[in-house]
């Protein structure tokens, strides 16, 4: 007699492991930008949104396929929300990390070219300018800029998963 143990799936295990890895990579792509002074590059800040749509994808594609080939919209949209929350606190933490400890000008630089670019611009007064600049410093440093980091990753990874789960689910069917 062959005893078998069936290996229990849930949403929150599967967005856990996937969290962490994608969470992983976020963080070395992030390094890396600051590392080489590119965190300001549009396009090269947009890798770590396509690494956090990928790691939602095949979280929710693992799900599917390890739960006999069905995943509801709901759990889509969980699995999704999971990954985000743990890739945001990773990457919040290694911001923080980062603009404390390891590169404090960082934030200076990014406060100096934010402002060349607004005197650039020429549609502000040096008044105005000052008060942006301000603004923007309180939010850039301390605890409320990892609740924005934290928030905003949520915000974009369940924006991707309301449409990623859209394709990839497989609801049971009720009558069976």
């Amino acid at each position: 007699m062959e005893l078998t143990t069936k290996e229990v799936i849930t949403p929150s295990t599967v967005s856990i492991r996937y969290g962490l890895l994608t969470g992983l990579v976020s963080v070395l792509i992030s390094f890396a930008l600051y590392a080489l002074q590119l965190e300001q590059n549009a396009f090269l800040k947009f890798l770590t949104t396509i690494v956090l749509l990928l790691g939602i994808v095949l979280a929710q594609r693992e799900y599917r396929q390890r739960n006999a080939g069905f995943m509801s919209y709901g759990e889509g949209l969980r699995i999704g929300a999971l990954v985000s929350v743990i890739v945001g606190v990773l990457g919040a933490a290694f911001v923080y990390v980062y603009t404390t400890l390891i590169d404090p000008d960082t934030m200076t630089r990014t406060m100096e070219r934010a402002r060349t670019e607004l005197e650039a611009k020429g549609t502000m007064s040096d008044a105005q300018i000052d008060q942006a600049m301000a603004l923007s410093a309180k939010f850039t440093s301390g605890p409320i800029m990892l609740v924005f980091v934290i928030v905003g990753t949520l915000f974009f990874g369940f924006l991707i998963s309301l449409i990623t789960s859209a394709f990839v689910k497989n609801p049971k069917p009720e009558f069976e």
